[in-house]
C-alpha cells in the first residue's frame, strides 16, 4: 500500500465523516440559536443567549467549511483524488 493510498482511505474514512458530524452539530447548535432567538421575545438574558448560540454555530460552520477546503487543497497539491463521493 503506498502513500497516496493510505490518505485517500484516511480521509475517506475518518476526516471527511468526522468534519461531516461536526458542521451537523453546528448546523443543530445555530438553529436552536435561532429558535431560543425567536422564542424569547421578551426575554433579553435568553435573546442574547440564542445570539451566542447563533454566532457559535456560524463560527462551527466556518470552520468545517475551511478545514474542507485546506483538506482538498492539501489533496490536489499531493495529487491526490477525492473520494468519489465527493466529485458528484
Amino acid at each position: 500500500m503506498d502513500i497516496s493510498s493510505f490518505l485517500d482511505k484516511v480521509n475517506a474514512l475518518i476526516i471527511n465523516p468526522i468534519i461531516v458530524l461536526l458542521f451537523a452539530i453546528a448546523f443543530l447548535v445555530f438553529f436552536f440559536g435561532i429558535f431560543q432567538f425567536v422564542g424569547s421575545a421578551g426575554e433579553s438574558g435568553e435573546r442574547d443567549k440564542g445570539k451566542k448560540k447563533i454566532m457559535y454555530g456560524l463560527i462551527g460552520m466556518f470552520i468545517m467549511f475551511s478545514a474542507y477546503g485546506l483538506i482538498r487543497l492539501v489533496l490536489g497539491t499531493f495529487g491526490i483524488n477525492a473520494p468519489s463521493y465527493i466529485n458528484r
